[in-house]
């Protein structure tokens, strides 16, 4: 579905833009969750729209948001946070698997979260930028799979695809329907991922040129911070 497709009420987020404000993952965002009150009609709609999350705000002021895959509902997803941080102009995200504390920093939204809190992902170190830029789709095998590359280890600076490698009917539960995400432009979840693996602030390049920061912080928790710019509207 093209962003002019989606329905009214619904906002669509570019998370992680580079410094000129291309790329970024689009994200999208249902205002008023009551209008899609259960979970079969929030995965029909996230199938339609075919991102790979839509959110559902279902308290505003509480930050209270329900975020859904074409294929699954998460407890916890990187971008969709960082969006809706920035879209609601929110201090606190309330999830299932706790309170995410979000701050802005000039251009920047971030969102401080734990690493136990992400999905599984599974990290594959490439030898170089050139062999993770070369791949022409997913590599072999299953579960969702984040390659990456040091393209300046010393500055901390990433080259890095993620592969979902799930689609209609595949291992994350998608029914018969729903969107195929091959690729993910950029992914917070697996970022802090990496970034607590590594133990040390990133600034990772992904998919076409998204822009993702990451950044210790105290307790063992990680800052995951990126440019969110509004792609389309969902009110006049």
């Amino acid at each position: 579905m093209s962003d002019f497709d989606v329905p009214a009420g619904i906002d669509v987020l570019r998370v992680f833009c580079d410094p000129d404000g291309r790329h970024g993952n689009p994200l999208g965002v249902v205002r008023d969750g009551r209008a899609w009150p259960d979970e079969a009609s929030r995965l029909a709609l996230a199938g339609r729209l075919g991102f790979s999350e839509t959110i559902f705000v279902d308290d505003p002021e509480r930050g209270h948001i329900d975020i859904y895959t074409p294929g699954l509902r998460m407890p916890f997803a990187g971008h969709p946070l960082v969006g809706a941080a920035w879209l609601l102009d929110l201090e606190i995200l309330e999830l299932p698997v706790g309170e995410v504390f979000a701050r802005q920093d000039g251009e920047f939204t971030w969102i401080t979260a734990r690493p136990e809190w992400a999905p599984p992902r599974t990290l594959e170190q490439y030898a170089s930028v050139a062999e993770v830029e070369a791949l022409t789709g997913p590599p072999p095998g299953e579960g969702w799979l984040y390659v990456w590359a040091w393209e300046e280890e010393a500055a901390g600076r990433v080259r890095a695809r993620a592969f979902p490698r799930r689609g209609p009917g595949g291992s994350d539960g998608a029914g018969a329907g729903a969107a195929e995400i091959v690729e993910d432009e950029a992914t917070g979840a697996a970022a802090l991922l990496l970034s607590a693996h590594l133990g040390r602030a990133l600034n990772i390049m992904q998919g076409r040129g998204s822009q993702i920061l990451t950044a210790p912080a105290p307790d063992g928790m990680v800052e995951i911070g990126g440019r969110v710019l509004l792609a389309h509207p969902g009110r006049p």
